[in-house]
């Protein structure tokens, strides 16, 4: 047993206005279970790339071990190669036949080792890299979002290997993973850090009580200031009509009259009065400060769903897909409808074709080719979209995102200061507008994708695996933002709490049928 110990840290990026860290200090046991959570921006990632030395701090972080970090960079020239010929530069030692034994629990085929990286789904590539990363021993795993484009079947693989880990610090906003994994949680709020035991469900309820507590106490000295600043102006009040008294005074003809030394006595006590009162409202306010420092307000957000003349927006029969010169088949015999309305969540396998189903959705409705460079798909039966369908889009990729905010906005044909309000209401710090895009976390690129489509009118939203890299709290106002407007929905998204509170039916993909069940 062994800790990590962090001394007075700070820490704040080159050209940054403010420091992501500020004297921090905080300890934790490396053989905890230890969740980290926190608002996207906030120095998760940072805090990780901190503990493997990756930038020059102030302060100090102490520990005795050895990190290995996820997920892994790859170089752009090894994309083009099969994984078996770069994993000894992610991990050097790594042998061959262990990776292949955690390829095995995590659903994978061995063949997948020797094809070329870049013709994997996002899902098979996060997959075989945590392979890799699965088939050391000893090192103290620092993982961040490794559920990240796994289907369900995937994240109970990782869910149940991490059950069985001795020690490790998981950054996820998957609420199901944290609450199965986990012993201890790091939480990064607005204004401060703590840690606790127990899972997210706990800490989160913990603080839904701390709110609670620090909510009523704020407003009980709002109400102690208000009062002592009314009595305040009252005693001032008398006190200036009790001075003024003394005009005018002439102590013969006015023999009755109090004495100017008795009434100036009297205007000093209650002058007096009022500074005691003074003193104690600047008292009220400095205790009130600080009560509503690390409260999540999270405000609601707007979309504009556009209503279609035709209650049927786009319908398979006996459509699937696969990959020329009788490649893999991805799907075959797929029916369904999509009803205005209806919220429709696609499930399967990684690989299985979700994403790829969604882009021939958006080809078909819009006319423009979305394969790029990459082998488009045979088509095999039918697939149309209603005419004149206004689809509003968000890909699972962000990787194609640079320049500036304003470029951005202006190549979409959003109005900048209404994208800009959307951001701020999805927690995003003004002082990230001024840089380029591709600066951003991966969670406020997503955000980048997510506002823009809200701003976007449209009949049916295609979102591809939305929730990536989106801390919980986003999760929960986009949540109610769907409840509440109703729009027609085909999404991608493994976060299994987000798809039981928002889907109204399900659309299993799988290689020889297709499942349907409703959810509501």
């Amino acid at each position: 047993m062994s800790q990590i110990n962090v001394s007075n840290l700070t820490f704040g990026y080159e050209g940054s206005f403010d420091n992501i860290f500020e004297n921090v200090s905080f300890s934790v046991d490396t053989d905890w279970k230890l969740g980290f959570a926190g608002r996207n921006g906030k120095g998760k990632t940072t805090f990780l790339k901190l503990l493997l030395g990756k930038y020059p701090y102030q302060g100090n972080i102490t520990a005795s071990t050895c990190f290995d970090y996820f997920p892994y960079s790859i170089r752009e020239e090894n994309r083009s190669k099969p994984a078996a010929e770069f994993i000894e530069d992610l991990k050097p030692g790594c042998e061959q036949w262990r990776v292949f034994c955690e390829m095995d629990k995590l659903g994978l085929e061995g063949d997948l080792l020797y094809r070329s990286f870049a013709s994997l789904s996002f899902g098979e590539q996060t997959k075989l890299l945590l392979a890799v990363l699965f088939s050391g021993e000893n090192d103290f795993l620092l993982l961040d979002e490794p559920t990240n484009h796994l289907d369900q079947e995937s994240r109970e693989m990782v869910k149940a290997y991490l059950k069985e880990k001795k020690g490790f610090i998981l950054v996820s906003h998957d609420r199901d993973l944290l609450d199965a994994c986990i012993d201890h949680i790091l939480v990064l709020n607005r204004k401060s850090i703590e840690v606790q035991s127990g899972n997210f469900s706990s800490w989160e309820e913990n603080k839904r009580r701390k709110d609670a507590f620090a909510r009523r106490e704020n407003e009980k000295h709002r109400k102690t200031v208000r009062k002592l600043k009314e009595a305040a102006g009252q005693s001032r009040k008398w006190a200036d009509k009790n001075e003024a008294s003394k005009i005018g005074y002439d102590p013969v003809k006015e023999h009755d009259r109090p004495m100017r030394d008795y009434i100036g006595g009297k205007t000093k006590k209650l002058q007096s009065r009022v500074k005691q009162m003074e003193k104690r409202v600047e008292r009220e306010i400095r205790e009130q400060e600080g009560l509503l420092q690390d409260i999540e307000e999270i405000q609601a957000l707007k979309m504009t769903p556009l209503k279609y003349h035709k209650e049927r927006l786009a319908a398979a029969k006996g459509y699937g897909l696969e990959f020329p010169g009788g490649g893999k088949v991805l799907f075959k015999e797929l029916d369904f409808e999509i009803i205005q309305g209806e919220r429709i969540f696609l499930t399967g396998k990684n690989g299985q074709g979700k994403s790829t189903l969604l882009k021939m959705l958006l080809e078909k409705a819009t006319g423009i080719p979305q394969f790029g460079n990459s082998s488009r798909p045979e088509e095999r039966g039918e697939l149309k979209t209603a005419s004149g369908l206004v689809i509003s889009y968000v890909s699972q990729d962000t990787s194609f995102l640079e320049g500036s905010i304003r470029e951005f906005c202006r190549e979409r044909g959003l109005e900048e200061s209404l994208f800009c309000a959307v951001l701020c209401q999805l927690d995003m710090d003004r002082g990230q507008f001024g840089k380029n895009i591709e600066d951003f976390s991966e969670g406020q690129k997503k955000k980048v994708l997510l506002a823009a489509s809200l701003l976007t009118p449209a009949h049916l939203y295609v979102w591809d695996e939305p929730l990536n890299y989106i801390d919980v709290f986003s999760r929960m106002q986009i949540e109610d933002l769907l409840l509440k407007y109703n729009p027609t929905l085909l999404a991608v998204e493994h976060d299994v709490r987000f798809r039981e509170r928002i889907a109204t039916r399900t659309i299993t993909l799988e290689s020889h049928e297709m499942c349907t069940e409703n959810c509501l």
